[in-house]
């Protein structure tokens, strides 16, 4: 009977391995390129409540991923415009619980239109406004996709 243990484990050790080697649950982005990041965590980075910046995008398909906690704005305006694009999204922070039965924890996520599709090179303007809310930090990452 203990060898019946013994083997069972292993071969669920071996089982999770080839999951975790064979890239389980990665999406077409996780391998893509990040062309823009920003950490928003110092009211400072802020000016008139609002950040702006821009940077320069190569015709492609796009995701926004975020980064954010409990402490983070509820609401994130974010706009970007260039000579043949404009898009404009007012993204919700979304907590989910999760139980363990040991322990409960919180995870969270901006919801709201996450793809972009950018139809030439072009440089882009981006103004994020968090509605007054710059203490809490939230990271923004914009990706392309490698398809």
């Amino acid at each position: 009977m203990k060898k019946h243990v013994f083997w069972a484990i292993i071969g669920t050790v071996f089982f999770v391995m080839i999951l975790v080697f064979s890239g389980f649950g990665e999406s077409e982005f996780d391998k893509a390129d990040m062309v823009y990041h920003v950490t928003l965590a110092n009211p400072d980075l802020y000016k008139n409540d609002v950040f702006t910046d821009s940077f320069t995008i190569q015709k492609g398909e796009y995701i926004f991923r975020f980064v954010p906690n409990g402490d983070s704005p509820n609401m994130l305006s974010i706009t970007l415009t260039g000579n043949s694009f404009t898009f404009s999204e007012d993204f919700e922070l979304e907590g989910t619980i999760h139980e363990t039965g040991i322990s409960v924890y919180y995870t969270w996520d901006y919801i709201g239109e996450k793809r972009l599709l950018i139809q030439e090179d072009q440089e882009l303007d981006i103004r994020i406004d968090p509605h007054g809310d710059i203490q809490g930090p939230v990271s923004l990452d914009i990706i392309k996709s490698k398809n």
